[in-house]
């Protein structure tokens, strides 16, 4: 979706309904604001269901401090102001409460965005607010010092969080990615102690996550039956994996072989939350469809597709239990059900640099016989011989991921013990 066409009263309504729908705040809970070329602000109102918030219901703010609109403003107006005067490159804040940052604020603790390198390149460094009562003008000069000191993300005590943007997506994936990290963080210390990227692996990505490849000229009037499914299938299941919470809106590629030259990919940057089939990219020959910038996985992707032909679609995912599992560095035992081990097998654990920089491992790692790896600190990886097998594959890898961590208070899972292991191969003639 091309943001920058809408009014700022129809993305307000757009953005809170979704950080709604995903419950990443509550029916009074949250408020979000634009600062428009004018230096009007566009905020949501105050005591309004933030379910059935339309566009009509955001408020406007004169530069002269005018009120236009059916309702009040929010009442945590005055600490949006205060962020604006105090930071002019920012023009749009978000505030909820979702409900893992909540339990950082109530804690009085900082979360470290080092654990994936998603987390770390929207927010870099996080700071804390210490507590003022909501709507203050006292709560809204503690923010704005923290937003003049430099930060983007801010951890109020006792309050949620508050994210500022150049736009209002910028500020809502700061905000999302956040949760995430903090989301991630809780469960893996249930699991053991997490394990955070350090500042040669996250130059690593940054090098290497703007691939450019050469490029071809594409006609879409040559499009093919089968390339316009394959295009609308990776959007829906894009789609799928965002609204069941596999995927972030700044996370997840996915990829679909087309034939044995060529395949689709997702493109960079994309928000999952709403991806179109003209947006997806088509890689032949290891060139690149003009005017489009590829996932930055494309190059692991190609490597599997070389090695293995078999394979016909894969998935880079960040669903936070498995996100667990990556940033303890631990691998998901597949022996809790018979359909994850018939699914998986024995999953793969890969050093966070394979999917960089050791193509020759990561082919040899991930395979046919091996469709699903967790990559450390980098989410998970699974393939398929179809978009819908890769799914698949992914969804029970996040099932059982979540039963393993469920398990802990209960005294922890107990796998199926190798004979039972051994009837399943056998009676599901799995190679062994």
């Amino acid at each position: 979706m091309n943001y920058q066409y809408l009014h700022p009263r129809d993305e307000l309504a757009l953005t809170l309904a979704r950080i709604y729908r995903y419950k990443m705040t509550t029916t009074s809970g949250g408020n979000l604001s634009i600062l428009d070329e004018n230096g009007d602000m566009w905020i949501t109102p105050a005591r309004i269901d933030k379910g059935t918030l339309k566009p009509t219901d955001i408020v406007c703010v004169k530069k002269d401090g005018t009120i236009v609109g059916l309702h009040k403003p929010s009442s945590e107006y005055p600490f949006h102001r205060a962020i604006y005067n105090a930071r002019p490159d920012i023009r749009a804040v978000v505030h909820a409460h979702p409900v893992s940052l909540v339990a950082f604020s109530v804690s009085k603790k900082i979360p470290d965005t080092k654990l994936i390198p998603q987390t770390y390149r929207w927010n870099g460094t996080v700071a804390f607010a210490p507590y003022g009562i909501p709507g203050s003008e006292d709560l809204g000069n503690k923010i704005a010092e923290k937003f003049a000191a430099g930060y983007d993300s801010v951890v109020l005590e006792s309050h949620g969080v508050c994210c500022g943007g150049r736009n209002l997506q910028d500020a809502f994936q700061r905000f999302e990615t956040l949760e995430l990290c903090c989301k991630t963080e809780i469960k893996a210390r249930a699991l053991g102690e997490p394990t955070f990227l350090t500042e040669e692996q996250l130059q690593l990505e940054s090098r290497t996550g703007d691939v450019r490849l050469p490029t071809f000229e594409y006609d879409p009037e040559m499009m093919t039956i089968q390339e316009k499914d394959l295009r609308n299938q990776i959007c829906q299941f894009v789609e799928r994996g965002y609204r069941q919470g596999l995927l972030s809106g700044s996370t997840g590629t996915f990829s679909v072989r087309l034939d044995a030259t060529a395949f689709l990919i997702t493109p960079r940057p994309l928000d999952r939350f709403d991806v179109q089939p003209h947006e997806i990219v088509m890689i032949r020959d290891g060139r690149c469809e003009q005017g489009k910038t590829p996932s930055h996985a494309v190059l692991s992707h190609q490597a599997i597709y070389d090695a293995h032909p078999e394979i016909r679609a894969i998935i880079n995912a960040y669903p936070p239990n498995s996100l667990a599992f990556s940033v303890c560095h631990e691998t998901i035992d597949t022996r809790t059900l018979p359909e994850c081990y018939i699914f998986l097998r024995e999953v793969q654990l890969l050093p966070f640099e394979t999917t960089f920089n050791n193509y020759p491992e990561l082919v040899k790692r991930v395979s046919p016989r091996h469709p699903a790896a967790v990559l450390s600190n980098n989410g998970v990886m699974v393939t398929g011989d179809s978009l819908l097998s890769a799914f698949d594959k992914l969804e029970v890898l996040e099932c059982s991921a979540e039963a393993i961590l469920d398990s802990i208070p209960i005294g922890g899972h107990v796998p199926m013990d190798q004979q039972v292991i051994e009837d399943i191969i056998q009676a599901f003639r799995l190679e062994k």
